[in-house]
């Protein structure tokens, strides 16, 4: 079993976890009835923590609760319209992740992908398995499985460019599996840029940039965006784009919460939001590394430069 196997088998029992926390919730069990539950004793509990995320089990669950998600949110409120104004991602980033965004253009775009060639692999993720989904100009789709859904992420990648040439290429999808999920053992620094290539409506493409200036460490609520992208009444709206975002992870949807404080909806599921949102938490805490840069390119641009 190789690391990202092990890493994906580590989140089932963290999924489970949080799943049992969240049924057993009013009467908060103790982390030994937690780790009984995953079919571990105590011990290999705090062991699968340790390998996955780097810090104790109760330590990770704390970035769980309701109150750190509103603790995320309260810094907030300006926070994608200072990264905007002055150029910066925000306090903080998970990792040296440096991440350039292009949109189709508009004759591309009415061509639904005509003379595209996508190559597409299932992979395995600190997150549990993936689709992962690439063309020559970039990274198209990328999308968590849940259990038996695996043939309709490939229907919904086929959807989302009807006429392009889909093909199984694991082999051509593999080797971005370690850039994109980068492990104790495999930062991301030094390494050549991952290049998004998108497909949606001008709304959607400004949605998701704005989901890029999240930081790592960070969340922002819909009508945070709405306000970041001009259109403060449209946060519903935003909604939609936000389920709609093709890339996950890399296009940061799992980074918008409600306002109340509660996770929300995702579609890879609701716990692999709260699991990839504790794990960022717990990863920027550890680090506590410095702000990192953005270079967009404006308004008028199509393109983007992000360290997550």
């Amino acid at each position: 079993m190789d690391e990202y196997e092990q890493l994906a088998e580590d989140y089932g029992r963290i999924e489970r976890a949080i799943r049992f926390l969240e049924r057993e919730a009013p009467r908060q069990p103790s982390l030994g009835e937690i780790a009984a539950d995953s079919g571990l004793s105590e011990f290999h509990f705090q062991r699968l923590f340790s390998r996955w995320v780097g810090i104790s089990p109760k330590r990770f669950l704390q970035y769980l609760t309701k109150e750190h998600a509103k603790r995320l949110l309260a810094g907030s409120a300006n926070l994608l319209e200072v990264s905007w104004d002055a150029g910066l991602s925000g306090p903080g980033r998970l990792h040296d992740l440096f991440v350039t965004c292009e949109a189709v253009t508009p004759a591309e775009y009415r061509s639904g992908g005509e003379g595209v060639r996508i190559g597409y692999g299932f992979h395995p993720t600190p997150f549990g398995p993936c689709l992962l989904a690439v063309t020559e100009r970039g990274i198209c789709g990328l999308s968590f499985v849940l259990e038996g859904n695996a043939e309709s992420l490939r229907r919904a990648l086929a959807k989302r460019w009807p006429r392009a040439d889909l093909r199984s290429e694991p082999e051509r999808t593999a080797p971005l599996v370690p850039r994109i999920f980068p492990s104790a053992n495999l930062r991301g620094a030094g390494q050549e840029p991952l290049h998004l290539f998108v497909r949606g409506t001008n709304f959607q493409l400004q949605v998701w940039q704005a989901l890029l200036r999240i930081p790592g460490g960070a969340a922002a609520s819909y009508a945070d965006i709405a306000r970041a992208i001009g259109q403060p009444k449209a946060a519903r709206a935003v909604g939609g784009a936000v389920g709609d975002n093709p890339i996950s992870f890399l296009i940061p949807c799992h980074r918008v919460l409600r306002k109340a404080g509660e996770f929300g909806h995702y579609g890879g599921g609701p716990q692999r939001k709260k699991a990839i949102l504790g794990w960022e938490s717990a990863r920027f805490d550890l680090a506590a590394e410095p702000a990192a840069t953005v270079s967009p390119r404006g308004p008028s641009g199509r393109e983007s430069s992000h360290v997550l």
